[in-house]
């Protein structure tokens, strides 16, 4: 099994207008995103060319928003915010996950 290209713990996913889990996990692999629960139950996933995904203009600076399967989720990445983690990172690994042919590694 490979890697994933992208991980990130304790993430609070909301679809509005209530919170499915405040200590989630968001995982992009395999050509996959998956958005989980903190115990590891698969809430939503969708190949990532399929997922719509951005930083809308109201959002605070640890948030964005993804849609999956048609179903708008709010993600909050608590920690430093820059472009090296958090939205910056996450919004970077998914266009970077899209852009590969077949989703091979």
């Amino acid at each position: 099994m490979a890697e994933p290209e992208f991980t990130a713990t304790g993430v609070r996913i909301e679809r509005w207008p209530r919170s499915l889990t405040r200590a989630g996990e968001v995982r992009i692999e395999d050509g996959r995103l998956s958005l989980l629960t903190s115990y590891g139950s698969e809430i939503d996933s969708a190949p990532v060319d399929a997922v719509r995904a951005g930083r809308p203009w109201f959002a605070k600076p640890d948030e964005t928003v993804a849609t999956v399967n048609g179903t708008r989720y709010r993600l909050t990445m608590d920690g430093p915010q820059d472009r090296d983690s958090g939205p910056g990172r996450f919004l970077d690994a998914l266009k970077k996950a899209a852009r590969r042919p077949g989703g091979d590694v």
